[in-house]
């Protein structure tokens, strides 16, 4: 029984450090605003914009009728493109990449333009659809158009 004991406090200390991290790391996404390019029409999107909200970060929307002049001098390519293009910092945040892999991106800093997930595949977040949900790969590309994946989902 005393075993039992020893372990409440540990569990506590061990979820009270994890929660004091989390909040940590919020005041740094909120400070990075994203900035997004989409379409006033666009569901997907703002359902995209909900889920980086509710991650923490602070999102700035521009509702825009064409998005073709912004992808391209970011540097999307027809390979690359989804529905709706994020600018955050010194990066590109290509569709429905998820909140945890941009976050990854900033703390890991690579020297990188951005992340894309191609497309619009359901289960991404933004094109939750019920149960129904596709494998997709979150794509981390360069300046020179090199490629490689960077999360699997």
């Amino acid at each position: 029984m005393a075993l039992q004991f020893r372990r409440i406090p540990v569990l506590f200390l061990a979820g009270s450090l994890l929660l004091a991290l989390l909040q940590l790391s919020l005041p740094t996404l909120a400070s990075e605003k994203l900035e997004v390019y989409k379409s006033p029409y666009c569901n997907c999107c703002e359902a995209w914009v909900r889920h980086m909200r509710e991650a923490g970060f602070a999102v700035e929307v521009h509702d825009v009728e064409d998005l073709a002049p912004i992808k391209q001098s970011h540097g999307i390519t027809p390979d690359l493109a989804s529905c709706h293009t994020a600018v955050l910092g010194d990066y590109v945040i290509e569709g429905h990449v998820p909140a945890e892999d941009v976050a990854r991106l900033l703390e890991a800093a690579p020297q990188a333009k951005g992340l894309a997930v191609p497309g619009m595949p359901l289960g991404s977040p933004g094109m939750e659809q019920g149960n129904r949900s596709q494998p997709y790969d979150v794509i981390v590309f360069t300046e020179t158009g090199k490629q490689a994946v960077f999360a699997r989902h």
